[in-house]
């Protein structure tokens, strides 16, 4: 399970995880993409 953190950390790291983060914190903050969010989560949820 380390190894599996330990890439997680690396790829945070590379460039391109910068990126992912930076779209990710983009559309977190879009009150659309939350609502969206929300609505896959609660159906999920729903399914257990």
């Amino acid at each position: 399970m380390s190894g599996l953190i330990t890439r997680i950390k690396q790829f945070t790291r590379s460039p391109q995880g910068q990126r992912a983060m930076t779209s990710a914190r983009r559309a977190a903050a879009d009150p659309r993409k939350r609502a969206q969010a929300r609505q896959l989560l609660g159906r999920l949820r729903g399914r257990r």
